[in-house]
């Protein structure tokens, strides 16, 4: 159901009904089988059971004639024979039973059996926080060992502690992946991560992955209320606390006009939700947690332009803690990261082209400064299209 509106959009009904009759044929021919091999073994075992009981019956009977056995002997045989084959009868349908549950624990076993890419080390410690600082060392890294295709080549980087930075960058520049390889979904390939000056292989996983916050691209949201999704982010939260971070993540009037307000449901992987929604909820939640490093993945790419500015804001100015925030931004549009202290900029073959603020690659020419350009353009021309398009709906006097 997840994918209904995908198949509206393409037309795609019959295709799907009829590939939907297609594996049910199958999964029924299967059926058949199974079926027919439980009524072969109830019919064998049935046969067997009937000669051997007309043999019982036939040597007690003989015994009876001959007086060596009493007619209660002939009744008890009889009775025992009773009681046994009805157990038996249901030997075809425990049979299928345990094959399919046999069957279910195999595909478990097996799921159970993979070894996670990254393994915490036996002597790992505790992350001590200090102010967030995070060094690349000469980080290679490939999603498939062999197939000669580095996302990241030799990258080196200081992230200051404290500081907003972004990662711009060509599609498939490795943007994403400094933040599943900050966060520990995979190690690199060669080279070092470090935080705060401890490697990160050094680390316990679950003391480095709760000193990280995360607003993925991609936000998946549980199919319940709003507001436990939003308390996600700290479970022990009150609700006035999430109410607060939904205001800082300019949620909380949409969440009003909802019929339950906090409390209505989300659906099923937040399909209640728009894009936008989804994205706002996803910082809220980020927000709850509270952690020293914020990595944010195209965290505004579905809001209008006021919204975004909003959120933004409260991402930059999200240090209303102790200790300052370092956060990691990724973003495609470059208007969203120019206030950022320090913009990283990745070339699309594994490397860094170059870095500084937003004046200062401008000044320098370089690629930051074709992209903003490319995108000030295509901007510009938008506009024009649209205003074009608004003059010709006009009615002419």
């Amino acid at each position: 159901m997840l994918n209904y509106e995908t198949v509206k959009y393409f037309g795609s009904d019959r295709y799907e009904s009829a590939r939907i009759r297609a594996e049910t044929t199958k999964m029924n021919r299967e059926l058949v089988k199974l079926d027919q091999t439980v009524a072969l073994l109830n019919f064998g075992q049935s046969l067997i059971f009937l000669f051997a009981g007309v043999l019982s019956l036939y040597w007690c009977t003989c015994g009876v004639v001959a007086g060596a056995m009493t007619v209660g002997d002939l009744v008890l045989v009889d009775a025992l024979l009773m009681q046994l084959y009805l157990p038996l009868s249901y030997l075809g349908m425990i049979y299928r039973e345990i094959q399919t549950a046999t069957q279910n624990m195999q595909a478990m076993i097996l799921l159970l059996d993979q070894q996670s890419r990254v393994v915490e080390a036996p002597d790992a410690v505790p992350y001590v926080y200090r102010n967030g600082t995070i060094e690349l060392d000469r980080v290679c890294f490939q999603y498939k060992a062999g197939d000669g295709r580095h996302v990241l080549r030799d990258l080196s980087l200081v992230i200051p502690g404290g500081k907003t930075v972004a990662f711009v960058g060509p599609s498939g520049s490795g943007k994403s992946t400094i933040f599943r390889l900050l966060f520990r979904f995979f190690d690199p390939t060669a080279g070092e991560l470090r935080v705060d000056g401890q490697p990160l292989a050094r680390l316990q996983l679950e003391s480095l992955r709760a000193a990280i916050g995360v607003v993925p691209q991609d936000t998946v949201l549980f199919n319940e209320s709003v507001r436990y999704n939003i308390r996600y982010g700290r479970m022990t939260a009150s609700d006035a606390e999430v109410e607060a971070v939904a205001r800082r993540a300019s949620l909380h009037e949409t969440v009003a006009r909802m019929s339950h307000g906090y409390d209505t449901s989300v659906g099923e992987r937040g399909l209640k939700l728009s894009g936008g929604e989804k994205q706002r909820v996803a910082i809220a939640r980020v927000l709850l947690e509270d952690s020293p490093i914020l990595l944010a993945d195209e965290a505004t790419s579905a809001l209008d332009s006021t919204t975004e500015l909003n959120v933004m804001k409260t991402l930059r100015h999200a240090t209303e803690r102790a200790a300052p925030r370092t956060i990691i931004l990724i973003a495609h549009r470059l208007t969203t990261v120019r206030d950022a202290d320090i913009i990283f900029v990745l070339d699309g073959k594994g490397g860094l082209a170059e870095q500084g603020s937003h004046d200062a690659l401008l000044a320098k020419g370089g690629l930051y400064a074709s992209l903003w350009l490319q995108q000030l353009k295509d901007s510009r021309k938008a506009e024009q299209e649209e205003g074009a398009s608004e003059q010709d709906e006009q009615p002419s006097p």
